[in-house]
């Protein structure tokens, strides 16, 4: 199949892309920056590139992976976010109906559920329990604001048009600026978010193939490593995180004091990603058990650390 892949010089697009490749598809990857996987050079927001490039390469399904992401709140005003996010993502979407596509993927993210009380710490009941149903949705900044818009879009052409899509919440995979924090140090955070809201980005990239392969309709999907607690935890979990994840994980703490690190003393949201198993047949390889075999083992840690990675661009304006 052809696909057209966007953000195939960013973190996730240099792992998706050969994926793909080695499941025999043809990937014409879109990106500002160059890559190696990138075969047009230019922006979303390029309404008649956009349209071009499907009609040129013959395209048979998009992966809208690209775009432009939390951490770079910091170095794009509040409009590059509306023209690369929003007018972008309809772009694909309206380039791909046209041209028939059977189905169409979208990366967005769980950040968009984290309102500003979620961002402040425990509800009432404990920690936050977040699948599909988490509402409502109230994005704290631009990057979720433009998120939620670009998912009701694919909602809406998919519903007019017939396309199965998948829009694929994925929880933290790619460097963030707390990768440099001294105390928990950025391994250190990697894997206690794999208790709760972090996923690799190997497993991200397979969520998306998986999608590919399997979607019908049009579904939204939280992804991350499956968390080894319940519903029932929440109350604990807010309150004494470490108890909980010892009666898990017995041998954490030990582990976590010969390698320097800090267990988590409270969890405050839990990422659910069940809808993603049962439809999809997705499952996260790495988790938080996985962590604690290569310290158990001395092996490397099972994740990808790159503290000085930033998106690439091309120009300051996209």
């Amino acid at each position: 199949m052809k696909i057209l892949l966007t953000g195939s010089s960013g973190w996730l697009g240099r792992h998706l892309a050969p994926l793909l490749q080695s499941r025999g598809h043809d990937v014409i990857g879109l990106d500002v920056a160059p890559g190696d996987h990138t075969r047009v050079l230019g922006s979303v927001a390029d309404r008649d590139l956009v349209f071009q490039t499907v009609a040129q390469f013959g395209i048979e399904a998009v992966i809208h992976a690209g775009g432009l992401h939390q951490p770079d709140i910091v170095r794009f005003p509040r409009q590059a976010f509306v023209d690369v996010n929003v007018t972008g993502t309809l772009n694909l979407l309206e380039a791909a109906a046209e041209a028939g596509h059977a189905r169409f993927l979208f990366t967005s993210t769980t950040s968009l559920m984290v309102r500003a009380d979620v961002r402040a710490g425990a509800g009432d009941g404990g920690a936050w329990w977040m699948d599909e149903d988490f509402g409502p949705l109230e994005p704290r900044n631009i990057y979720g604001v433009t998120k939620m818009t670009a998912e009701n879009l694919c909602r809406l052409v998919s519903r007019e048009s017939g396309m199965a899509v998948a829009i694929l919440r994925t929880g933290r995979f790619f460097p963030e600026d707390d990768d440099v924090h001294a105390v928990p140090s950025g391994p250190n955070l990697k894997a206690n978010e794999l208790l709760n809201r972090r996923l690799t980005v190997g497993d991200a990239a397979l969520a998306h193939l998986a999608a590919l392969e399997r979607i019908e309709g049009c579904e939204t999907f939280v992804l991350s490593a499956p968390p080894p607690f319940a519903r029932e935890d929440v109350a604990e979990l807010a309150a004494d995180a470490r108890a909980v994840i010892a009666r898990r994980f017995p041998e954490a703490a030990g582990l976590y004091d010969r390698q320097g690190w800090v267990l988590p003393e409270r969890i405050e949201r839990v990422y659910d990603p069940a809808k993603a198993e049962r439809l999809l047949g997705w499952r996260a390889q790495t988790d938080f058990a996985a962590v604690l075999k290569a310290l158990r083992e001395g092996a490397a840690l099972p994740f990808a650390h790159d503290p000085d990675w930033i998106s690439p661009v091309l120009t300051q304006s996209p």
